[in-house]
């Protein structure tokens, strides 16, 4: 690891978890796992996964010591987690999506949160913010920044934030990436240093209707402002979704669009036209294996799906129940590959995959979080984590939602309005804090419980400019294979 102006950073990030190359981790005394919220635990355990450690780390009504005036925002989605280059504990950064805001929440040593604070503000964030990746020097050859991913319309971008600035500066809107492109952004997720050697390769979402899987790519580690911007495509340029089927590879190829910097959105839309990229329905989150230099070539993400406003038939030449690609890179040339599919919720529609949103690779798993408030009308089941195993092709539920909806009291705070719809709460980031926290098979899970609502979650950034009174909640989950 490269020694910084700090001691050591080393992270844990969403949508790229940690390097896990290591199975080992020494175990760290100092850390106490325990239920640090008030709030109780909105997840619950599968079949099969009963031995699973679940702790509530910090909700909405969570007042810190150290900042009591502080409110955990809503809809907290992607994250990092890292330790306190200034002194012991550690920092976990959090997007509240809905507020267009990022937070910054400092934790002992003994991993009790006990202070808050915005880093980003919606005047600053100017845009919903989605996943986000905290690129490091030790795993990704740059950094720290902290790369979030704006996605209110087809003309947000990126922004690249100091894990460690200012909340004097959380209102700058001078932090964006335009060599990053426009576009409704998901995730950025640079590749570990050691995939290619001398570059930095970013692998970005597009979140539309029409989504695109992006590629950064410059020969000097760290530019992201010279680099050059591509678009996925079929080398027989056949750019329907559905024409790909699970069981089959696909050879792919990055191709250029120019000029990014000076175009919209709409501009780089219509140029992903006229290449004939494949048309996803919305790519969301992006994650690579782990492990080795080859495992950090492999590359997978979700879309998400789309249907009619009937909210039954599907859209035509477009995944509606969502998917799960996986893209090998080819070792000499980043811009060769095949894809395939290894996840098809169209298979069982309602019982399997339901819009999947986020995912998480260790070495032998992909994990799959789902946002399911699309609200299929042949959904089965509450929001999901599914445990996609990688040898044996087999898709588990591990984690689901816990609605209680028979329980008066909890539906009482937790749903005022009677919300009674299947999926009404998503999960936002899922990452790997093992080797961060010296806790083996520790992962972060957090939770948009979206019919929790109180006026006094108002305005959590202090901006004056988001109405939403959401809740939010964070959790440690203690026992999940890597």
């Amino acid at each position: 690891m490269k020694k910084l102006l700090f001691p050591i950073f080393i992270v844990a990030t969403l949508a790229s978890c940690s390097d896990n190359a290591s199975t080992e981790v020494t175990e760290n005394a100092k850390i106490i796992l325990k239920k640090q919220s008030v709030n109780e635990s909105l997840i619950k355990s599968l079949s099969g996964f009963e031995s699973l450690e679940i702790y509530p780390l910090i909700s909405s009504e969570d007042k810190l010591e150290g900042s009591p005036n502080f409110v955990f925002g809503p809809q907290p989605d992607g994250a990092g987690i890292f330790k306190n280059p200034s002194g012991s504990g550690y920092i976990m950064l959090n997007n509240h999506e809905i507020a267009f805001s990022v937070s910054r929440v400092f934790l002992d040593e003994t991993f009790k949160p006990i202070k808050g604070e915005y880093i980003v503000d919606a005047a600053g964030g100017n845009m919903r913010l989605c996943s986000a990746t905290l690129a490091t020097p030790a795993e990704h050859g740059f950094g720290p920044l902290f790369l979030t991913a704006g996605e209110t319309s087809g003309e947000s971008m990126i922004h690249g934030i100091d894990p460690n600035g200012s909340v004097n500066d959380k209102s700058r809107k001078d932090r964006v990436l335009p060599a990053l492109g426009k576009a409704s952004m998901e995730n950025a997720v640079p590749l570990p240093k050691d995939a290619f050697q001398n570059k930095t390769i970013i692998i970005i979402g597009e979140d539309g209707g029409d989504g695109q899987l992006i590629a950064y790519v410059t020969d000097k580690v760290g530019d992201l402002t010279n680099g050059k911007y591509y678009v996925l495509r079929r080398t027989n340029q056949n750019t329907i979704e559905t024409d790909m089927k699970k069981g089959s590879k696909y050879d792919v190829e990055f191709v250029e669009i120019a000029g990014v910097s000076a175009l919209t959105g709409a501009q780089i839309a219509a140029k992903t036209k006229e290449v004939k990229a494949i048309s996803f329905a919305r790519v969301e989150d992006v994650d690579y294996g782990k492990g080795s230099a080859a495992a950090g070539r492999e590359v997978y993400f979700v879309a998400t799906g789309v249907s009619q406003a009937d909210k039954v038939t599907p859209v035509d030449g477009y995944t509606m129940w969502g998917r799960l690609y996986h893209l090998t890179m080819d070792a000499t040339n980043p811009l060769k590959g095949s894809l395939e599919v290894l996840i098809d919720g169209g298979e069982n529609p309602g019982n399997s995959l339901v819009n999947p949103d986020n995912v998480c690779v260790t070495q032998n798993f992909v994990y799959v979080q789902e946002d399911g408030d699309s609200f299929y009308k042949e959904t089965k089941h509450d929001g999901r984590i599914w445990q996609y195993n990688l040898s044996s092709k087999t898709n588990t539920p591990m984690l689901e939602m816990n609605h209680q909806r028979t329980n008066t009291v909890f539906n009482t705070k937790y749903n005022p309005s009677n919300d009674a719809r299947l999926s009404s709460w998503e999960f936002g980031a899922m990452y790997d804090i093992s080797d961060i926290i010296g806790k083996p098979n520790t992962f972060i899970v957090n939770v948009h419980p979206h019919t929790w609502k109180d006026a006094k979650f108002a305005n959590a950034d202090g901006s004056g400019l988001i109405t939403n009174n959401e809740g939010g909640q964070v959790l440690v989950v203690r026992g999940i294979a890597k």
